[in-house]
């Protein structure tokens, strides 16, 4: 049987890492699934949610904030999937608490005159509140 090597990391830490099955991603140009022995891609992820059926059955949800996702080449059955991120959030890591950080942080850019940081923290609280939403 064919699996993916998943690893879901940031330059502070390895978030998750397992075998799965599949892996769903938000790109610059859409959604990006991945199985089993899909062809090497590169593609810029977008600010979003990253779905993870991991080889036990369980789903792991976390949210990206921009970076990248990166299929290797097939080895032994197994693909090699790589999520590198700035910042990544698990579903368990999210709570109200952390959205009105990004909230906040989205309103002191706006206010020194940085629209686009804005929109990308602003970004981030809602695909944030989004996943909590559906937990």
């Amino acid at each position: 049987m064919t699996t993916l090597d998943v690893h879901l990391v940031t330059p502070e830490r390895e978030v998750w890492a397992g075998e799965a099955r599949f892996v769903v991603a938000r790109s610059i140009s859409g959604e990006l699934g991945v199985l089993p022995g899909h062809e090497p891609t590169l593609a810029a992820l977008a600010i979003g949610p990253v779905k993870i059926e991991a080889g036990n059955g369980e789903i792991v949800r976390a949210v990206v904030d921009g970076g990248f996702l990166s299929v290797g080449q097939q080895v032994d059955g197994v693909t090699r999937v790589d999520v590198l991120a700035e910042h990544v959030s698990l579903m368990s890591e999210i709570d109200a608490e952390s959205v009105r950080g990004f909230e906040q942080e989205a309103e002191r850019l706006r206010n020194a005159g940085d629209e686009d940081g804005a929109r990308a923290a602003h970004a981030s609280a809602d695909a944030r509140r989004h996943l909590s939403a559906e937990h």
